[in-house]
């Protein structure tokens, strides 16, 4: 399967993205020829993949170097006891190879494609359906995989993404299965670099997210905070008090709420805090995790919002730092 990586260099080489404030040092250089630009993201590639299965996460995996793969290859390197770079040096490639193929196959079923739908733009259209589930099979694929949609289409450039019929196969990041190594202890979320750690109780990082926060400073908790509760596949109060800018929630004067799924405004996992309204939760927009965009609560997206739920407890201190 890793032969099939290398085969796709030049395929991944010609993707280019913008994922929002995703920019910052690349984690190998390029020497300038195709050759090594194809090298370097598929290096990038592999690298991603590999530190998402350890519960090191760069927000999507795209084969594209930046501030977030920076964070997570530094974050690695802290835990493993190496210089903290940032840069994919030889101490580091020692201690992140691959621990499987970068790559595998995946096989759409008839009953996830049956269960695709548009969702509605309003709030009350929202309130009335009875799961905020997946629109497209593109969307699907790419949340399961930890991946940006675009790096999905060019590892599947065959692919009509408008109409895929049960049964047929993709090439997908192979980064589906997350294993932690370490237990928690508590949960370190830095505002400064939108970063949220999780730490053993030997002070070692065990795993790290980007993290959006409240566009408000005003609004962004920051101190000794608890967790109160997790919950998993929750639901959503729409509360016109808190969106005084919606025009709808002035018309509506009421709260509605929303059904779980993975659409749903706080993704798939709620963890609350000990701060009336705050907590940690997914979000049915993983490229803009990393911003200054929420009410006040911390997003992650979806897949990670999944690796925190399996290491948090209720009790477990939460400690928010500039």
């Amino acid at each position: 399967m890793l032969s099939r990586c290398i085969g796709l260099w030049l395929l991944i080489a010609s993707l280019t993205l913008v994922r929002g404030e995703e920019s910052g040092p690349t984690a190998t250089p390029n020497e300038g020829s195709p050759a090594d630009s194809s090298r370097s993201v598929a290096s990038t590639l592999e690298m991603q993949i590999e530190l998402h299965r350890r519960g090191f996460s760069c927000g999507s995996i795209d084969g594209v170097a930046g501030a977030q793969t920076e964070a997570a290859l530094r974050a690695f390197q802290r835990s493993a006891g190496i210089a903290d770079t940032g840069i994919l040096d030889e101490a580091t490639r020692e201690d992140l190879n691959l621990t499987a193929p970068a790559l595998g196959e995946y096989s759409f079923t008839a009953s996830e494609l049956a269960g695709l739908h548009p969702l509605p733009d309003t709030w009350l259209g929202k309130s009335q359906m009875t799961t905020m589930g997946y629109e497209s099979a593109l969307e699907l694929v790419a949340e399961r995989f930890h991946a940006h949609p675009n790096l999905i289409r060019s590892l599947n450039p065959g692919v009509d993404w408008s109409a895929v019929l049960p049964g047929r196969k993709i090439v997908v990041p192979a980064a589906d299965h997350v294993v932690v190594s370490g237990k928690a202890a508590q949960i370190v979320i830095t505002l400064g670099t939108r970063e949220l750690e999780v730490i053993d109780s030997l002070s070692r990082v065990i795993a790290h997210f980007p993290v959006s926060i409240a566009r408000m400073a005003e609004k962004r908790p920051v101190g000794d905070l608890h967790v109160t509760v997790v919950i998993p596949n929750p639901d959503y109060t729409f509360d016109p008090d808190v969106f005084p800018e919606s025009a709808e929630g002035k018309e509506l004067g009421r709260k509605l709420v929303i059904p779980p799924g993975p659409n749903n405004p706080v993704g798939l996992v709620w963890i609350g805090l000990d701060r009336p309204g705050y907590g940690i939760h997914g979000t049915p927009n993983p490229e803009k995790v990393g911003r200054t965009e929420s009410h006040g609560c911390f997003r992650l997206a979806n897949w990670d919002a999944l690796t925190l739920e399996s290491l948090v407890q209720v009790g477990m201190p939460v400690i928010v730092e500039q």
